[in-house]
């Protein structure tokens, strides 16, 4: 095996999520857009904007298409913003507070 092939293979092996987080998104974006965007790397499974929060999630159909398009359109620029685009990861818990 010959050092480029296994680095891509620790490439493969770290990233283990289809789910991709998008953020710096302007505003106006919106979800078809998106869609538009990531379906030159592969099948989009899935498209979320959070509301007015400036970013959202994109599931692609496998771990490779996902990183292709990671690859492809992290800090290039959509819409007049620089996007980041990073492997999505499991929500926190959210913590309850006592009011009293």
């Amino acid at each position: 095996m010959s050092c480029i092939q296994a680095a891509e293979n620790v490439l493969v092996n770290l990233m283990q999520e289809k789910k991709l987080y998008v953020g710096n998104l302007t505003y106006s974006v919106n979800e078809s857009q998106l869609r538009t965007l990531f379906e030159d790397y592969g099948e989009v499974v899935d498209v979320r904007i959070i509301g007015q929060k400036g970013f959202g999630f994109v599931e692609m159909s496998s771990v490779e298409e996902a990183e292709k398009a990671m690859e492809a359109l992290n800090e290039t620029v959509f819409e007049g913003r620089t996007l980041r685009i990073d492997e999505a990861r499991p929500p926190k818990p959210r913590r309850e507070f006592n009011r009293y």
